[in-house]
């Protein structure tokens, strides 16, 4: 993951895990035009979320494991002394 794209991957991690997300959610707040510009790209290709399908219910996106393992690992980074 590129530095620059590294935060803005865990704010969207941290955006996904707060709630669940449709994947109409994400698109709306997520999308992006700008090929530099590819956290949700990013995100699938790493693995850090998944497409979760749920008969009769709209597609959910959710964080994988390795999405939690990343967030954790950003929370302790962030609180160590």
């Amino acid at each position: 993951m590129s530095e620059i794209l590294a935060p803005l991957t865990i704010d969207f991690l941290t955006w996904l895990a707060a709630r669940p997300r449709t994947y109409q959610d994400v698109m709306e707040a997520w999308r992006t035009s700008c090929p530099r510009l590819t956290v949700w790209e990013d995100a699938i290709d790493a693995g850090l979320i998944t497409r979760v399908h749920t008969p009769g219910q709209p597609l959910r996106i959710d964080l994988t494991q390795a999405g939690r393992d990343l967030l954790q690992e950003q929370t302790n980074e962030n609180h160590r002394p």
